[in-house]
């Protein structure tokens, strides 16, 4: 992760203690220099998760209960859970999770400027790509944006 010489979505840095580099490695620009410039690393994260309720709180009459964004040097994952209104629940309590998932699928593709939009503005960055994916058990849904690479890897 930040300040890691390794490969792109290598879990190698998930496994050693904060501000440690593997053997050998040297300090490179961290993920947060390359996001936003200024370091704030949780303050953007948190900005992100702040933006993304607010959409599906606003277009779905509620948001997630909790949201947690991870940045990378080139993509911005938001996980966000408790995310189902009590009618996406009756249905899925009624074995109708498909008609959920097809539902918010549509509805993630209309809103897919609009979340690129809210990402690109706090990141600086370009958003290339938008994945979006719900799952029933546990109750979670996951935005994935891939951001244009500045040029600095």
């Amino acid at each position: 992760m930040e300040g890691h010489n390794t490969p792109a979505g290598s879990l190698i840095p998930l496994l050693l203690p904060p501000g440690r580099l593997p053997r050998g490695a040297e300090r490179k620009a961290t993920v947060e220099e390359r996001v936003d410039g200024t370091g704030e690393r949780g303050r953007l994260a948190a900005a992100i998760s702040n933006a993304i309720v607010g959409i599906h709180r606003e277009h779905f009459g509620r948001g997630a209960s909790r949201a947690r964004t991870v940045m990378g040097a080139d993509y911005v994952i938001c996980f966000l859970e408790d995310i189902y209104t009590p009618v996406e629940r009756t249905l899925i309590e009624a074995g109708r999770f498909e008609s959920v998932q097809e539902t918010r699928s549509a509805f993630q593709d209309t809103m897919r400027e609009t979340f690129s939009d809210a990402v690109e503005e706090l990141t600086g960055r370009e958003v290339v790509g938008f994945l979006s994916q719900v799952h029933v058990d546990p109750d979670l849904a996951v935005e994935t944006f891939i951001l244009k690479s500045n040029g600095e890897d």
